[in-house]
């Protein structure tokens, strides 16, 4: 390929070209090579691997040679080209730096099931593109490919530019199989095709992409030639700087559910760059579409004497399908009228060139020149031509006429044409091209286009000719059956009849010439090569036979006496206790994680350490919770229940004690009462001074006596006087304003104690207090609810006035011009708008909840809503419920009661907290500590923690929290199951994780493997209702299992009477319902604004969610459930669909102030707002269904924001000036959310500079002297007060006293007048000292002392700024999270580690950069941390650098589904085997096995999926027996403990282990001399090498290859394997593949073989009746030919079973039914290359930071971000330590080098991580 390393002696510039070193002037050649594209191939050095690209390298081959024909025949100095040379090159380089850095993820993520991405059809041809392959093939590539996406639920576009077809010019094969390809999607599929853009660059392709914006466009980063690799950077850099993301064909792969790529993030250097070189651009991609354009107008050599060009070649293609519809007027099959078309046209053609050649020859005799014989001999004659026309039309025949399954038995050939026929071969492909692209324009003739993709078929033509050639001449004559004759004698008949010409001859024979098409040479049968031993090895295993014991009944096995049986090896039963060689103890994943202390420790120091833990998680606790009384849980409690659902129903009558208690309890509530009514008798005029001096002041403070108060009527007497002083104020306001705009925020606090009053305290008002709330309303200009009140005050007084509230004077009757004028006089004071329309602009977030006033009495703290009454419900009845509810809606309520109830109960039962990070465990553990104590026996305690970094307390604790790895550890381990029953309730939080990435398969196999009830809670799942189903499945197996052992319990012998009754109590216990808790509603709603830079000065943008809509959205999928509006924007809608529609029918009945729930209402309601909301929604929709689209998109174009583009660097540089326009508008506290750890560190770091510099340029030069004065005179006398402080009072005389006192108190005055002179002003901080005190403030900063950047973590803390990320150490994320949540700090920048289940709420969140990992649900999880309930009437959420169109699809975009993970892996299957062979209770072992093998989430109501999973593990089974980890009892053995260890890093553990067996490290691991135990740093780095390919390996694109060099520390790719080690992978992976490809071949019979022979996208059926009657058909359908498990379309191109031993084949050729993916076959592949044949090297971070240590190194060359970075550090550290320990429990010799090795590994990796 264009661009890939050579052995030449070029080399590559620093302007990214290839170059002759020894000649710099720029000459012809260079042209050629920058331009025409020869397609350079890669240095493979090693034979195994380039088989695998043997395909692609012939195809290169052959368009190599088309390259060097198209030099001869073009002119490569084109002017255009050559001047355009500089910026392709430019082009190239950028192209290469920003593809380095492209990210391999999941492309398919939450956008999927609603937003549609871009396939450009060029690249996904050159993806597919083989030269040998037929093109039924081909096509079946692509449709497996596209199948893949659309089984995924994916939506897709395919664009083929107009132009691009130009490029494919010099290679007809692919410039017909293009237009195949497009004709066949079009006519067969229902894939959205686009044809009508010219190239990449046209006004069209803009506009589309401007109106729909795609979620990303997948192309190739690599062309066919150079010139296609130019256009295709063009294409790159456009697509960027239009905010799209780009997707790399390359080095793609999948799984059951996603698909992964390397995916480049759309930067505003890429807009920049495209920005400042945009003429040039389009200047060099014009050139380019030129030049190729060109070559269509020149004259075409087909041999040296031989011409043609391609209007002529039209002109006889149309003049044939005229004459051809005539012939046929019925129509045609699109094979049979392609095939004579092009023979017809292309015999005419050569008979035409064969003519002209002899008239110029003659001609030249006449002038006496001499004619060149060579051109002669060259040249086939007419008759050699049409001998290849009639094989055409012979294979034709064949075609139509044999089934797929026939044709899937020909035999395997390779052969190639000769020099002399290729010409000819290319002539009729460029008759195929055109003959396609006239029929596909004729629409006046009947044309069958279903089998389009089966037009040719290159092994059958070579199969015709190699008969007719070799067979046939020596005298090997066969028949061809009647059907297939009749039909090729038709087919030439008509040809040669089209031509309108004679001389071609008849049908038969079909060869009238002897001359060789085929290159003899090469020509060679490929046979199959035998195949191994075909047969399962028997397993006696009840797991095995109650799993796949169906499946295996149709499956053949291997004899006792097989070799591969007998070959086995034997090892001793594995031991999860004692090793099975050395006999020492083994360790679990539980013993190796570190203990941090342990609770039954007698060591003085472990338990004051262990106090310091509770008193400092007390705190951490109360920074969660506050100052929450301690529930007190004894053990005599256990005998009380305290639950309402169980409480016995209470005596009639009161005992004396309850009476007194009643009576004092009412006593103190009086008493209470009485003292706030003098503490507001106190403060209520002061409070209505401060209103009327101090509008907002005087609001706050009587809000916060309001919130303090607990007695009704003196609240009630607050609010009357609060309504009086708030209207004064109003009056004033509006009478000193007078026609100038009023503030409405007074007008606001006016309505809102109107609706206190009204809406809490409507019993207490009386008849004079409904008068001067119909005043206001009056003066507000809200007559209709001023007269609905007015009409109230007909009526009784209701309750007593209290004297704090003045009598309002009685209105007194006027005559009507004493009403006008009192109507003028209110006037004045109207708010200028309607009553309702008012409440929902300006008072949506005071609007009334519907809340519950009814206490329950299991809740101590507040009143639950109905929805948490439920969940105690759940808890109560020991029931498992799915709790889907929103961030900070008190969903965790639940798990708490959950605890208290179990700790109640005894002291046996456990409850298990999983959440998936360690910063949500820590969490949780502060929690508990606050809120539990409980008297424990000796031993026991209330809490412990299990996390892969430490534990402490884990067995023998009451409440234990930890992540889903710790856990399944303790349930996968055969002797904790004692333990494991224990379990009485498990929580599992953020269990949306289930969908996740990475380990949401453990989540799985937790929910399935628990026999106790559980809650699963989560606020972002789009299908709950499918999980709770399929949870209910599992329970509904656990009863079975349950009924299964009890009865096996009471019928043993055994069993006394009191365990039977003991197992019927717990029975009528148990509970196997699961429910669904859903709750949709946010306390408080958020609002979203965009941010733009404008001339340096900071645009915030409100953010209508409709802006997000579009109208083709809405028509596909309506609008999202989840998308709300406040009360604001509901209106902002309506106005909005006024104004779109003047004439709107239903404007009237919509109007806010006829709105039927709120026409004349004093108090609208949340829930009325909602109900508005929801009629705006349907009508929009309606509005589409009546065909109003143009309306409907008028309105969302309205809603949306028009920010202005900026670069990153700008917005970066004001980012400290935007958090401070957040500070000045009351927004903050708040959260920045970024992707990178350095961002999150530098920002932080950046407000801290820009307070710093506002706080010095407000100090005047006085202060700063004065400063500096003050701290040289505290200098001065440092020593003298020390002196002075040391003496003796006794000793001292009064007046030397005197004088020390004096001293003392000038010292003190000067250290305090020093501190206010370098206090930091108000306005130069964010942090709220008044939140925390100095105490609290020195205690958590003390424990940060030994701390890296403990100074600057402390600074920024003291201008109330803090950051948070992973890369963190506890201590620090800690002590940002509780000062934040004490409300000192203000501003947090952060990575997602807050996104899950911390409890960080704030005000506002701030997203600050875009990222991949920006999706729909962490958007939907870190904006919900905005709007603290309690304190924040408002949440708001800022996009500060997101590009519009990603804001977009993150607020339409719905949260992805749970659909399972791929649940099995080989040493899952290890470890369940062990579970079942070494756990004490067998039964519940088996149960827990079978449920994790039967219940995966993937396999819910999917059988398929539930075959598939047994079909991989029957292979898993066969893998494990065959390398010795298992034995025919299915036990484990051998060193199945070592590979169970490392489960995490397989397949990398199974080669390992290969790797000591062989003595491979033995060999490596030398001292430096003997006596020593210290190893040389070249055997370090030799190791670290080694185990970076087996633990650290990350691809990299291939084109980084590009920038090799240029790198400053790092060495980025990673060397290969030394050579020992890499014939031992090679090995094993031979063995893999081997046992592989057998147990494919044998397992084949499970596939649907009707399905098989259907095309997966278009259906297409290629089954058919055999032909029975064709000698020759039976001949070349060899039935030796073994092709048991291939696909039969993967068989046309001559893959056998053979070619299933090749792992790199098996996802192309195997059965697509049987669905299987090589991904999971455990084989190492020491190289990897992308569809171009061009290698993708590994990353050496591994290696290179071992070298340098530096992360910085690895963030600016290995293309890793620094939390990337430090992760897979922390990674590959923590799979040394488990080796090292593995290592050191299997050898007898603790002195072995191998074990030293390790260690000093070990040692020195992690000093060197620690440093960072």
């Amino acid at each position: 390929m264009a661009a890939a390393e050579t052995d030449s002696e070029e080399e590559f510039n620093e302007k990214g070209s290839y170059s002759d070193s020894s000649d710099s002037d720029f000459d012809k050649n260079e042209v050629e090579n920058d331009f025409l594209g020869d397609a350079t191939l890669p240095n493979y050095d090693d034979s195994s691997e380039m088989q695998n690209v043997e395909g692609i390298q012939q195809s290169f081959v052959a368009w190599k040679e088309v390259q060097e024909e198209l030099d001869e025949t073009c002119c490569p100095q084109d002017p255009g080209l050559i001047k355009s040379q500089t910026i392709l090159k430019k082009l190239s380089v950028f192209i290469w730096r920003f593809l380095s850095e492209a990210k391999y993820v999941s492309i398919l993520n939450d956008f999927v099931e609603s937003e549609f991405f871009v396939i450009d059809g060029d690249s996904l041809l050159l993806r597919y593109l083989c030269d040998q392959e037929p093109y039924l093939t081909f096509v079946y590539s692509v449709e497996c490919f596209l199948n893949n996406f659309i089984k995924k639920g994916a939506k897709f576009v395919i664009v083929f530019f107009k132009d691009i077809e130009q490029i494919y010019f010099n290679f007809p094969d692919v410039l017909f199989l293009r237009t195949l390809l497009i004709q066949h999607l079009e006519h067969n599929t229902d894939v959205i095709l686009h044809t009508e853009f010219s190239n990449c660059l046209s006004p069209e392709w803009q506009v589309f992409l401007k109106e729909s914006y795609p979620y990303f466009i997948i192309i190739s980063d690599d062309g066919l030639t150079s010139l296609q690799t130019n256009y295709l950077n063009i294409f790159l850099s456009h697509s960027l700087s239009k905010k799209l993301n780009v997707v790399l064909t390359s080095g793609d792969s999948s799984d059951e559910l996603r698909v992964y790529a390397y995916h480049v993030q759309s930067k505003y250097v890429h807009r920049e760059f495209y920005g400042q070189h945009e003429k040039d651009l389009q200047s060099a991609c014009g050139s380019v579409l030129q030049y190729v354009a060109k070559l269509q107008d020149t004259e075409l050599r087909l041999y040296k004497h031989l011409k043609f060009n391609l209007i002529m070649m039209r002109k006889e293609v149309c003049q044939a399908i005229l004459l051809l519809k005539d012939l046929w007027p019925e129509g045609a099959d699109i094979r049979r009228a392609v095939c004579v078309l092009t023979c017809a046209t292309g015999l005419k053609i050569y008979k035409s060139m064969l003519e002209k050649a002899k008239a110029t020859e003659r001609t030249k005799e006449e002038h006496g020149e001499q004619c060149n014989e060579k051109n002669k001999t060259e040249a086939l004659t007419l008759e050699e031509v049409a001998d290849v026309c009639r094989i055409q039309c012979l294979t034709v025949a064949f075609l139509c006429n044999l089934p797929l399954s026939q044709r899937a038995q020909i035999r395997v050939i390779k052969s190639f044409w000769t020099a002399q026929a290729l010409p000819l071969i290319k002539l009729l492909q460029r008759c195929d091209w055109l003959v396609l692209k006239q029929l596909n324009i004729t629409h006046d003739w009947k044309l069958d286009f279903t089998y389009l993709p089966d037009l040719r078929d290159n092994l059958l033509c070579m199969n015709l000719l190699y008969y007719y050639e070799l067979e046939y001449q020596a005298g090997l004559k066969l028949d061809l059956g009647k059907e297939i004759e009749n039909d090729y004698q038709h087919l030439w008949n008509t040809a040669t009849s089209l031509t309108g010409l004679s001389g071609f001859g008849d049908a038969f024979p079909v060869r009238n010439t002897s001359t060789l098409f085929l290159q003899e040479k090469q020509t060679s049968v490929k046979e199959c090569a035998d195949v191994h031993s075909i047969g399962l090895i028997a397993v006696k295993s009840h797991i095995v036979e109650e799993y796949v014991g169906s499946i295996l009944e149709d499956l053949p096995f291997l004899s006792s006496n097989d070799s591969v049986v007998t070959s086995l090896a034997k090892h001793k039963q594995f031991d999860e206790r004692r090793h099975w060689h050395s006999g020492k103890p083994l360790s679990d994943d539980y013993d190796r994680t570190k203990q941090g202390f342990d609770a039954k420790s007698n060591d003085p120091k472990q338990r004051r350490d262990i106090q310091k833990y509770q008193s400092y998680y007390r705190l951490y606790g109360r920074s969660l919770e506050g100052n929450m009384s301690q529930m007190i849980v004894n053990e005599e409690d256990v005998k009380a229940c305290t639950n309402a659902a169980f409480n016995k129903p209470k005596k009639s009558h009161k005992s004396k004690a309850e009476i007194i208690a009643e009576e004092n309890k009412k006593r103190l509530e009086a008493k209470e009462e009485k003292k706030e009514e003098e503490q507001w008798r106190v403060l209520e005029k002061s409070i209505e001074k401060d209103i009327k001096a101090n509008f907002q002041s005087g609001i706050n403070r009587l809000d916060k006596f309001l919130k303090a108060c607990q007695s009704s009527s003196v609240k009630f007497c607050a609010e009357t006087a609060g309504l009086n002083a708030c209207f004064e104020v109003w009056k004033e306001h509006c009478r000193s304003q007078g026609k100038k705009p009023k503030d409405l925020g007074i007008a606001v606090e006016v309505m809102r104690r109107i609706h206190m009053l009204w809406g809490k305290y409507q019993d207490r008002l009386q008849k004079p207090h409904l008068k001067t709330l119909t005043r206001c309303l009056q003066c507000f200009g809200f007559e209709k609810l001023a007269f609905s009140l007015n009409s109230q005050c007909q009526r009784d007084d209701v309750a007593l006035l209290p004297k704090c509230l003045p009598t309002p004077a009685p209105e007194s009757h006027s005559d009507p011009q004493r009403v006008e004028s009192d109507n003028e006089k209110l006037a004045k004071y109207a708010v200028g708008t309607g009553a309702a329309r008012f409440q929902l602009q300006y008072m949506g977030h005071y609007l009334f909840r519907d809340e519950r006033s009814d206490s329950d009495p299991r809740v101590r703290h507040f009143i639950p809503d109905t929805w948490q009454r439920e969940l105690l419900d759940v808890v109560d009845k020991n029931e498992s419920a799915v709790i889907v509810a929103p961030t900070s809606s008190g969903k965790t309520y639940a798990s708490y009661y959950c605890m208290e109830k179990v700790l109640r109960k005894g002291n046996d039962g456990v409850v298990v907290y999983v959440a998936p990070t360690k910063a949500l465990v820590n969490q949780v553990v502060g929690v508990i500590t606050n809120r539990f104590t409980k008297t424990l026996p000796d031993g026991l305690v209330l809490c412990g923690v299990f996390t892969r970094d430490y534990r402490h307390d884990t067995l023998n604790c009451q409440i234990l929290v930890t992540v889903p790895q710790c856990l399944e550890i303790l349930m996968l381990s055969p002797h904790r199951q004692e333990w494991v029953k224990k379990i009485k309730y498990v929580i599992f939080d953020e269990v949306h994780c289930l969908g996740g990435e990475i380990g949401a398969e453990v989540w799985e196999h937790l929910l399935v493997m628990i026999r106790c009830p559980f809650l699963a809670l989560s606020a972002t799942i789009s299908n709950p209702e499918h999980l709770t189903e399929w949870l209910q499945s599992v329970k509904r197996y656990w009863q079975q299992a349950d009924r299964i052992d009890d009865g096996s319990v009471s019928s043993s012998a055994t069993a006394s009477r009191f365990t039977k009754r003991l197992q019927k109590q717990n029975a009528e216990k148990k509970s196997y319902r699961v429910r669904l808790v859903l709750y949709g509603e946010r306390y408080n709603d958020l609002e979203k604004y965009v941010c733009s830079l404008k001339d340096n000065d900071i645009l915030i943008d409100h953010y209508h969610p409709c802006a997000a809509l579009t109208v083709n959205h809405i028509e596909k999928y309506g609008i999202p459930s989840d998308i709300a509006f406040s009360p604001r924007e509901s209106v902002q809608l309506y106005d909005a669909m006024l104004n779109s529609w003047p004439g709107w029918p239903r404007a009237q009945e919509l109007e806010p102030e006829e709105f039927v729930c709120f026409k004349n209402k004093i108090i609208i309601k949340k829930a009325d707002a909602r109900k508005y909301e929801q009629e705006l929604k349907q009508e929009l929709r309606d509005w589409i269904v009546l065909k109003q689209k143009d309306k409907v998109n008028n309105v969302l174009e309205s809603l949306k924001p028009h920010p202005v583009d900026s670069s990153e660097g700008a917005k970066c540089s004001r980012f400290a000036h935007f958090v401070d326009k957040l500070n000045e508008m009351g927004k903050l506290p708040a959260i920045f959310f970024m992707f990178n750890i350095h961002s999150v560190e530098t920002s932080a770091k950046n407000i801290w500079t820009y307070l710093r510099i506002k706080q010095i340029r407000m100090k005047n030069t006085n202060t700063q002297k004065e400063t500096e004065n003050t701290r040289a005179k505290l200098n001065k006398m440092e020593k003298t007060v020390r002196t002075y402080k040391s003496l003796d009072p006794k000793k001292q005389t009064s007046s030397k006293m005197d004088n020390i006192m004096a001293v003392l108190n000038e010292h003190k005055a000067l250290k305090t007048r020093l501190s206010k002179l370098t206090q930091v002003p108000v306005d130069c901080t964010y942090a709220n000292n008044k939140a925390v005190d100095q105490e609290t403030f020195g205690t958590l900063l003390f424990r940060l002392r030994y701390q890296r950047e403990f100074f600057k973590q402390k600074e920024l803390a003291l201008r109330g700024i803090g950051y948070h990320h992973s890369a963190m150490r506890l201590k620090q994320r800690q002590f940002v999270e509780m000062l934040f949540r004490m409300g000192y700090l203000q501003v947090v920048t952060a990575t997602g580690t807050l996104a899950l289940g911390i409890n960080m709420p704030c005000k506002s969140v701030v997203f600050v950069e875009d990222s991949v990992y920006l999706n729909a649900l962490n958007y939907r999880q870190m904006s919900g941390r905005a709007g603290r309930r309690g304190q924040d009437l408002i949440g708001n959420v800022f996009f500060y650098d997101i590009p519009l169109p990603k804001v977009e699809k993150l607020m339409k975009s719905n949260v992805p589904e749970l659909k399972g993970q791929f649940p099995l892996s080989i040493t899952l299957i290890l470890r369940l085997l062990l579970l079942a062979t070494k756990a004490n209770d067998e039964a519940d072992a088996k149960a827990k096995v079978m449920s994790v093998l039967n219940h995966s989430l993937l396999s819910f109501k999917q059988q398929k999926n539930k075959e598939m999973l047994k079909i991989y593990f029957i292979f898993s089974l066969q893998f494990l027996l065959k390398e010795g980890y298992l034995n025919q009892e299915g036990k484990p053995v051998g060193y199945a403990g070592l590979v169970s260890h490392l489960h995490y890093h397989a397949p990398s553990n199974f080669v390992l282990v290969d790797f000591l067996t062989k003595g491979l490290f033995h060999k490596l691991c030398q001292l430096v001399r003997e006596g020593s135990t210290i190893f040389s740093k070249t055997v370090m780095e030799k190791l670290v090498l080694v185990l970076a390919h087996l633990f650290g390996r990350k691809h990299l694109p291939a084109c980084n290859v590009n920038l090799k060099g240029t790198f400053s520390q790092s060495k980025v790719f990673l060397d290969d394997l030394p050579e020992e080690f890499a014939l031992a992978v090679e090995t094993y992976n031979r063995e893999i593949e081997n046992n592989f490809g057998c147990f494919l071949l044998t397992t084949a019979k499970l596939a649907d073989m009707e399905q098989e022979y259907h095309l997966p996208v278009s259906k297409l059926d290629f089954t058919g009746r055999e032909i029975d009657n064709s000698d020759l058909a039976s001949h070349l359908m060899r039935t030796t030919k073994r092709i048991t498990a291939i696909s039969p379309f993967a068989c046309l191109s001559g893959m056998v079973d053979q070619d299933l031993f090749s792992i790199h084949n098996v996802n192309k050729a195997v059965l697509r039914t049987l669905d299987v993916n090589s991904n999971h076959v455990p084989v190492l592949l020491m190289k990897k290359f992308d569809y171009a044949g061009r290698r993708m090297p590994l990353n050496a971070y591994a290696l290179d930071f071992y070298k340098h240590g530096s992360l910085q190194a690895l963030t600016q060359d290995n293309g890793l971000n620094r939390g990337e970075a430090y992760h897979t550090i922390k990674d590959f550290v923590l799979a040394i330590k488990a080796i090292k320990i593995s290592l050191g429990e299997l050898c007898e010799n603790m002195e072995d080098n191998v074990v030293l090795a390790f260690k000093q590994l070990a040692r020195t990796y992690s000093q060197k991580f620690k440093l960072v």
